[in-house]
This record gives C-alpha cells, structure tokens and sequence, in this order.
C-alpha cells in the first residue's frame, strides 16, 4: 500500500495538470463518479490535497471527491486522451487541456460537498499528517503522551492513522530504528529524550521519504546509491525488508517479527529493548 509520501508525491503530479484548469471529459469507471459526471464535466479543479493516504480533489461546482489508493490503487498521469497499456480497471479519469489524471483498480471512492468533505468516517478519525500539517517535534511527543496513545506498543500505534496520518509500514520500521527504539516499547516506557528521538524521527524521516521519492537512507547513502546506480529496493532502506542482512550502522543482522500480523523489521543492537 502507498504511504503518506507516496500519496503526496502523487498528489504533486496531479496538481500539475489539474488544479486552475476546466475538465474537459471525465472517466466514471466507479458507480460514484457515474452519477456525478455530468456536473464534473465542464467544472474547474480549485486545488489538489493529500490527507495521509487519501486523495482530495476539489472543483468549483462545490463538490469534492475522495479516492484512497488502498492495496492496489494507482495513480498516472498522461496526456490528455491517452491511457496507458494495463490490465487493470479504470475507475476515475479527468482530462483538461495540460494532461490526464486516471485511478486504476480503486474501489474507495466518494463524492462530497466539499464543506463537508471533512465528515467523511476515515477524514474525521486522522491525526495530524507530517506532510501537510507540519506538526512540530513537541507537538508530536504531546501527542504520543496522551492518554489513548501512551500506553500503546510503538509497533501498533505508529499504524495508528488516528495518532499520525500517513505512516504505514515500511515508514514504521525506519522511523523506529533511527530513533533507536524497540517496536515493544510504549511512549510511557521512553525517557524524554527517547520521546524527542522519536518525534525528529517521524517527521524527518517521512519528509525524507517525500523527497527522495522513497528512500528513507541519510543523504550519503542515498547520494551513493544513485551515483553507483544501486537497485532501488536494495538501497533505498535501513532495515524494512533487509531481514536476515547486516544493519548499515553496526553491522548486526536485521530481524523480521510479526507484529499485529505485519511485518516490522528492527536491528536488536541499534534498537535494544533496555
């Protein structure tokens, strides 16, 4: 599933050929979209927002629609009237005069008036979004010490959308380990410190993930692998999906474990439960 920064950067492309510009045809694959493709035809996008792992795309006519990726949805971008060779379903498309925005294989899509888009049952329930928010270190280690959160294993709320939006799997285990924190640690078990270590860590490691389009290494390493033209999925990480291969900080093997049925990767000696 694509997290916040993929979301975000697919939202950046979005806007590119969207926002200011009037909808000349619109592709209603969804039963959603059908019933208002009319009124979206014609209309002018106003702006483009990602909020955590959803897709906001608002009009003049007063409409939003909402669309989450899920599992298997995707956002391309192309030129206007042109689709790309795939197997999979169109469900919503929108051509203006700079190019096309089409959603393969979704399923979760709505459409709102936009004042009251932010009832929506997944938009209501998110915590604040790295990304878009712009939540400061102490606000996050406020956030992490309240009572619903303080008590939670690290592994379970960093995949809490309700506590940060945006943050999924992958984000979880590199977040983790370059705070230096064990997955079975509670905020209540961190000293202040560890707390501090861990908020810096969830925003910049997720702006990291945003601008380098994946990749969560610090700068050197990424500089490395894309001046050595390293394999992407090999590189791009510290820990997530690096079971079994030596941590790039002390050289421990990596370990995979089982958390909530997902799975979290984490090095014992960088991330020591003591």
């Amino acid at each position: 599933m694509p997290e916040g920064p993929e979301i975000r950067r697919s939202r950046d492309k979005l806007a590119n050929v969207l926002i200011d510009e009037k909808v000349a045809h619109v592709d209603a694959g969804h039963v959603a979209i059908q019933s208002h493709r009319h009124v979206l035809t014609g209309s002018t996008v106003l702006n483009v927002e990602s909020r955590g792992k959803a897709m906001l795309i608002h009009f003049d006519t007063g409409l939003t629609v909402y669309s989450h990726n899920q599992l298997y949805g995707v956002w391309n971008v192309v030129k206007c009237g042109e689709y790309p060779v795939t197997n999979r379903q169109l469900r919503f498309g929108l051509h203006t005069a700079k190019g096309a925005a089409l959603l393969y294989s979704a399923s979760d899509i709505s459409v709102w008036p936009t004042t009251e888009v932010h009832t929506h049952p997944f938009l209501a329930k998110l915590g604040p979004d790295v990304l878009n928010d712009s939540p400061s270190g102490d606000d996050i280690v406020a956030r992490m010490m309240m009572k619903q959160f303080r008590k939670r294993k690290l592994a379970s709320l960093y995949l809490d959308q309700t506590f940060l939006a945006g943050i999924g799997n992958y984000l979880r285990s590199e977040i983790l380990f370059f705070a230096g924190v064990n997955p079975d640690l509670r905020p209540n078990d961190l000293s202040e410190e560890q707390r501090e270590a861990l908020a810096c860590a969830s925003i910049s490691v997720t702006k990291r993930a945003y601008e380098t389009a994946g990749y969560t290494v610090p700068d050197a390493l990424y500089q490395y692998a894309k001046k050595q033209k390293l394999p992407y999925e090999a590189s791009r990480f510290m820990v997530f999906n690096r079971d079994t291969q030596p941590c790039r900080v002390c050289a421990t093997s990596v370990i995979r474990m089982e958390r909530g049925s997902r799975r979290i990767y984490m090095c014992k000696q960088c991330q020591s439960a003591i």
